[in-house]
C-alpha cells in the first residue's frame, strides 16, 4: 500500500452488477487495477471514453474522505490499522435506492430517499481520520475556486481540507465529466435502462474502501473494510 501520491476513503460497490456496470461504462477496474472495455451503448452524444475522462482515473466510487496526501510522520500502515478499527465501529447504512441526477454539470448517482446516517457516517470517517491528512498546499486550495465558495464552505476547507463535507456533504457516485444540457438528456435516456434494474432497489452500504492513487493519477483500490459496528 506504499508509493501512492494520495489517498481517500471511498465507498466502492461490492463486486456484482453495479460495480460490473461502473467499471465497463468508465474503462476502469479499481479493484484489479486494470483498464475495460468500454460499455456500448447507442445514442450517447460523444464516445463513452470522451464522456468519462474526467473521473475514470478515480474508478467507480462515492467519496467518503476526500483525497489527501498523507501528513509528514504518518505512516500507511497505521493508517490502514485505523481505519481497520474505524470500521469495526461503524454501523452498515440503508440507502432506499440510487437516483440517476445532473448535478454541477455532471451525471452521477445519488441518493434516493433519506440519506442522513449516511452523511453522518461520512462525517465521522472525516473526523477520525483527520490526523493522517497533510495540509493542503497553495496550489490544492487554489483548485477549489475558494472564492465562488459560500463562507461555511470556506471554514470546512480550511478545516478539514474540503468544502464538501460534514453538512455539505452530498453523496454521488460520478458517471461524466462537465456535459452541456442536450449532452446530459441524451446520455441520461441512453443509460436509463441499463441503470434501473441496478439502482431501483436498496442499497445497503457494508463497506468502505482504502484508495490510493498512482504516480500516473490512476487509483486503486487497496483495501476493503466490512461496517460491522
Amino acid at each position: 500500500m506504499e508509493g501512492y501520491k494520495r489517498y481517500a476513503i471511498y465507498y466502492a460497490p461490492e463486486p456484482g452488477p453495479l460495480a460490473d456496470f461502473g467499471a465497463a461504462w468508465l474503462g476502469w477496474d479499481a479493484e484489479t487495477g486494470k483498464t475495460r472495455p468500454h460499455l456500448a451503448l447507442p445514442g450517447l452524444p460523444r464516445a463513452v471514453g470522451d464522456l468519462t475522462r474526467t473521473p475514470r482515473r478515480y474508478g467507480f466510487h462515492g467519496t467518503i474522505k476526500p483525497p489527501f496526501r498523507l501528513a509528514q510522520g504518518s505512516d500507511i500502515g497505521v493508517l490502514h490499522r485505523s481505519t481497520a478499527a474505524l470500521a469495526g465501529q461503524l454501523r452498515p447504512v440503508l440507502l432506499e435506492r440510487l437516483t440517476l441526477s445532473r448535478i454541477g454539470g455532471f451525471l452521477a448517482l445519488t441518493p434516493g430517499g433519506d440519506s442522513s446516517a449516511l452523511a453522518a457516517m461520512a462525517g465521522s470517517v472525516v473526523e477520525a481520520l483527520d490526523g493522517f491528512r497533510a495540509p493542503p498546499t497553495d496550489a490544492e486550495v487554489a483548485r477549489r475556486n475558494p472564492d465562488r465558495l459560500s463562507s461555511r464552505q470556506k471554514r470546512l476547507l480550511e478545516r478539514w481540507g474540503y468544502p464538501y463535507v460534514m453538512e455539505e456533504f452530498r453523496f454521488h457516485l460520478t458517471l461524466t465529466g462537465p456535459l452541456r444540457e442536450e449532452e446530459a438528456e441524451a446520455t441520461r435516456t441512453a443509460l436509463g435502462p441499463v441503470l434501473a434494474p441496478l439502482i431501483d432497489r436498496p442499497l445497503r452500504i457494508s463497506s468502505l474502501c482504502l484508495f490510493g492513487e498512482a504516480e500516473d493519477g490512476q487509483f486503486h483500490n487497496l483495501h476493503r473494510y466490512t461496517l460491522s459496528g
